[in-house]
């Protein structure tokens, strides 16, 4: 089995090839270039590097929300174009668990959060059992401190990840009464190997998806969407 995954919900583009035995090759880049114009160049590379051809894919992973609205557009539509082009499934991953999947050996609550501006953040609650990450709170949007209120109540160690940690660290610090700690700064951001891992459970289950049915799940509406709302409210 041959996979390709992609990421481009926040500000890292990420991509990987990868079989059932394991990362055959694996491309981030952190920068200012807009996603649509290094995904594709970086599949490129990584399909060459390893000598591959795009036709021989048995399916292609993306990350289907939440996170940057206009990256996870970018995203989806460079998926579904190969999809359709090459007929082959997509596998719909969430941009939380796959950060969840980067802390996946730590004992107790994995927690990404992903900055949602305004003091709120994408999050969810996850833990490894026997190497399974499973979801002890399905992913939403909340301000901060109902997060932390959360966590303080559920009185377990925490383990945060992802860019949320760097906007709100002073608040965490403040809020947190429980034992807590950040992933380290390599793992804090999307991997396209976490993805991976969360493909391959994905695939078992049967839940890949046709390209023209990928759904995205922004957790909210844009700014744009909002703004419209208020103004019709007034």
């Amino acid at each position: 089995m041959k996979l390709l995954a992609i990421d481009a919900s926040t500000m890292v583009a990420t991509v990987a090839l990868a079989t059932e035995n394991g990362i055959i090759a694996e491309y981030t880049v952190n920068n200012k270039r807009t996603h649509s114009q290094t995904l594709l160049p970086m599949i490129d590379v990584v399909v060459k590097n390893v000598g591959w051809d795009l036709k021989e894919l048995d399916y292609i992973a993306v990350t289907n929300g939440p996170g940057s609205f206009t990256g996870l557009r970018i995203g989806a539509a460079t998926a579904k174009g190969l999809a359709q082009a090459l007929d082959k499934p997509i596998v719909p991953v969430s941009s939380l668990e796959a950060l969840a999947m980067n802390g996946i050996t730590f004992s107790g609550l994995i927690v990404p959060i992903m900055d949602a501006r305004r003091d709120n953040v994408f999050t969810g609650i996850y833990r490894e059992i026997d190497g399974t990450l499973y979801i002890e709170e399905t992913q939403s949007a909340m301000s901060i401190y109902e997060l932390i209120d959360k966590l303080n109540a559920w009185d377990e160690q925490v383990l945060f990840i992802g860019d949320g940690i760097k906007a709100y660290e002073e608040k965490i610090q403040e809020g947190m009464k429980v034992s807590y700690q950040y992933a380290p700064i390599t793992m804090r951001e999307q991997r396209a190997s976490s993805i991976v891992q969360c493909a391959y459970k994905i695939i078992k289950e049967g839940k890949y998806v046709d390209g023209a049915k990928l759904e995205l799940d922004y957790l909210r509406k844009s700014q744009a969407e909002r703004e419209l709302e208020a103004k019709k409210s007034n």
